[in-house]
């Protein structure tokens, strides 16, 4: 390592220490804008960059659009400039890129990181740390981020730090945010994973160090592999205790209360969000590139959890055929339509997918979501109605898919004809009209 680069390197861990290097954060959603509050509330002086134009515009109005983040956090941004230039990143000394990383055709997309790499590398300099913070499969950092940023004639490890540390967001949690969320960080060097050690110290409790990059991007996929695998476990529970004649939730309500061996997991109508639907997929097709094949328990899982809007709609054909009333023609509303309580996140939300088909099959379609003022379905957009009597009298079935803390559902079981809860949150309030997952 030159002597330059170690002047320059040595210069930011001064400046991470005192928290005067600027840190920019690229994408403004789910992970990029909490973190930037984080990085703020540590002292650090921050930029936004994101290429919508309209999170820009309302950052700057002093606005959050994201459900964890207030309006009053925006505003305590206080200097932060936002931008979608590009060249507002010149200034950065701590570059975190916290984008999208979508499956497109079955495969990862990789499309937003390549573009924020680009992107940084355009205005990298010496001295720099660079953080991938986007879900992805074990190399990309040192395959995919790595070569990108290297076209700005700088090396990873020598002149600028480059580290990977998954997100552990989770919309909607009260108990864990950024600040006592145990981060994980994996550097391509042990220099680089000094440096970022340092910075995510200065707002976060527990730093967690991997041997390198790989191992870190594994555990992010690892986490939300374990849920979906297990959600899965308990959803194929759920369709065969039908047919045995066992109340699944009561079933596993006794299970949970072993003290040891033993984590409850509860079926529903699949998965949703952009972690657990979409993570395991990037291990099982990474897999499938060293291996030959994927990974059979991730495959099996995905497949079930795929399939449970179809198993939904069938079922509430089923309760509605048992009261004399097709699903054609049928009056439905929905309560809840994101992908999990507490939030008004609708991404790959499995009630909109259970919507979708019984609007295929001829169901008038009617929802109910405090989080979300509307949807698209079948080419229109619904309205969330009220959740009153009356509104709940005039449908046939109505159908609870996604299970928020904030609803009176004793009150709606007693003002509905009837109820199929594929949340469980009528156990405990049985009544004849009311049939479960």
């Amino acid at each position: 390592m030159s002597l330059l680069a170690v002047g320059a390197l040595g210069r930011l861990a001064g400046r991470l220490r005192s928290r005067e290097a600027p840190v920019a954060v690229l994408g403004l959603g789910y992970m990029g804008l909490p973190l930037l509050v984080a990085a703020v509330s540590a002292g650090f002086p921050v930029i936004g960059f994101d290429t919508a134009a309209d999170r820009i515009a309302q950052l700057r109005r002093g606005r959050s659009y994201i459900g964890d983040v207030t309006d009053s956090e925006v505003a305590a941004l206080g200097g932060a400039e936002f931008s979608a230039d590009p060249a507002i990143l010149d200034r950065a000394e701590v570059l975190v890129i916290c984008v999208p990383t979508p499956l497109t055709d079955h495969a990862p997309d990789l499309t937003h990181v390549r573009r924020a790499a680009e992107a940084a590398a355009a205005h990298l300099s010496a001295g720099r740390l660079v953080i991938l913070q986007s879900t992805t499969y074990p190399g990309t950092t040192e395959d995919i981020l790595r070569p990108i940023l290297e076209t700005s004639g700088l090396i990873a490890g020598r002149d600028f730090a480059l580290a990977y540390s998954p997100e552990r967001i989770d919309p909607g949690q009260v108990s864990f945010g950024i600040h006592n969320t145990p981060k994980v960080v994996g550097g391509c060097t042990d220099r680089c994973r000094d440096l970022t050690v340092s910075f995510y110290s200065s707002f976060v409790d527990q730093v967690v160090i991997t041997r390198s990059t790989r191992e870190a991007e594994m555990a992010k996929l690892i986490e939300n592999t374990f849920r979906q695998v297990n959600i899965a476990l308990v959803n194929e529970l759920a369709t065969a205790a039908q047919e045995l004649g066992v109340d699944i939730w009561g079933a596993l309500e006794a299970a949970s209360t072993k003290p040891f061996g033993y984590m409850p997991f509860w079926p529903g109508p699949g998965v949703g969000g952009h972690c657990i639907a979409i993570d395991p997929s990037y291990l099982s097709w990474r897999a499938s590139q060293a291996l030959g094949h994927g990974l059979g328990f991730i495959e099996h899982a995905n497949q079930v959890n795929d399939q449970m809007p179809a198993y939904i709609v069938s079922r509430i054909g089923e309760t509605l055929n048992d009261a004399g009333k097709a699903l054609k023609g049928a009056r439905v509303l929905v309560v809840g339509v994101t992908y999990k309580s507490g939030v008004e996140d609708t991404r790959g939300s499995p009630a909109l997918a259970v919507m979708e088909r019984l609007a295929r099959k001829g169901t008038a379609i009617s929802y109910h979501d405090p989080y979300v003022g509307s949807v698209p379905l079948a080419g229109r957009r619904l309205v969330s109605l009220p959740l009153d009597a009356g509104t709940v009298g005039r449908h046939d079935l109505v159908a609870i898919l996604t299970a928020h803390a904030d609803i009176d559902y004793a009150s709606l079981v007693h003002a509905a004809r009837l109820v199929f809860d594929a949340r469980g949150v009528t156990v405990g309030k049985d009544a004849p009209n009311v049939v479960r997952l």
